[in-house]
């Protein structure tokens, strides 16, 4: 057990890892029950040395639970004896069931903020590449059982480089922001369009199973991004290279399914190239 939270002269106990053996709040978390100490220097059921280094001499101590789950244990304590009388218990009690689903909800909170931080890209708010490697890999353990097909689109974002050169860093980050946003606003719920880092994308397409939806699905995205981005007076252009792959027909298993996707969107990106060189010609 450790001390998360403490007011007074308990503020010397934040941190402070406790035994549930040997001590009145481990014993409160095994019975269920308030206890009362009234003299830690005569009460054998508590930890009389740790008492006395946070000069503690008697306390009242309540378990915590929501829903019959123990979630801590609220602690009151004075420096003097025999401090605590039975309207305090019941103040005490009142207020244990509101701490406890208070303390129940921020775990809970904690937790979901921690997992999405873990799961998401920080700057456009989309699946990091260890979520869309999770939605990838459930996928292709559907299609095998169901026998059935899907699509992984491979982004890449053209000029990305050449707007941070010219722009700054803010105007690249803003372009990043918009090409997620244009193309998460046309992205069915239950696929996952992912930033899986700098300028690259890639787009699970659960209900697309032959090529002709893959490329339609491509130039839907395409179309997304036909507007350039105002930026603080600027005009800048937004566009993607974008290769296909479909399960099984490309890949059977992660790694060759990606790999045939990425070769796909390079092939794409060095014939936008070439195009640009012969006009340019």
């Amino acid at each position: 057990m450790v001390y998360r939270a403490a007011t007074g002269f308990a503020t010397a106990c934040l941190g402070l890892r406790l035994k549930r053996e040997g001590s009145l709040t481990g014993l409160c978390i095994q019975n269920g029950q308030m206890l009362i100490c009234s003299d830690s220097e005569t009460d054998p059921r508590v930890d009389r040395d740790a008492c006395r280094r946070v000069g503690l001499r008697s306390m009242v101590v309540a378990p915590l639970f929501f829903h019959q789950s123990p979630v801590g244990v609220l602690k009151i304590a004075s420096p003097l004896p025999d401090a605590f009388r039975e309207q305090d218990m019941a103040v005490l009690d009142s207020m244990c069931e509101l701490i406890a689903s208070a303390m129940f909800h921020a775990a809970r909170m904690e937790e979901g903020e921690l997992y999405y931080k873990a799961t998401h890209d920080s700057l456009t708010g989309l699946p990091n590449r260890a979520l869309f490697y999770d939605r990838l890999r459930q996928r292709l353990a559907l299609a095998r059982r169901n026998g059935v097909s899907f699509a992984v689109l491979s982004l890449d974002m053209d000029g990305l480089k050449s707007i941070n050169d010219t722009y700054g860093h803010q105007a690249g980050d803003a372009a990043l922001r918009e090409t997620a946003a244009r193309i998460k606003a046309i992205t069915r719920v239950s696929d996952t369009f992912a930033r899986l880092g700098g300028d690259e994308f890639a787009l699970l397409l659960t209900e697309v199973h032959n090529r002709e939806g893959a490329l339609e699905a491509a130039s839907r995205l395409e179309q997304a991004l036909f507007e350039p981005l105002q930026f603080e007076g600027w005009r800048l252009p937004l566009s993607l290279s974008i290769g296909h792959a479909l399960f099984p027909l490309d890949g059977e298993e992660i790694d060759p399914l990606l790999d045939a996707a990425d070769q796909a969107m390079y092939q794409t990106k060095r014939h936008r190239t070439n195009k640009a060189e012969d006009f340019a010609i």
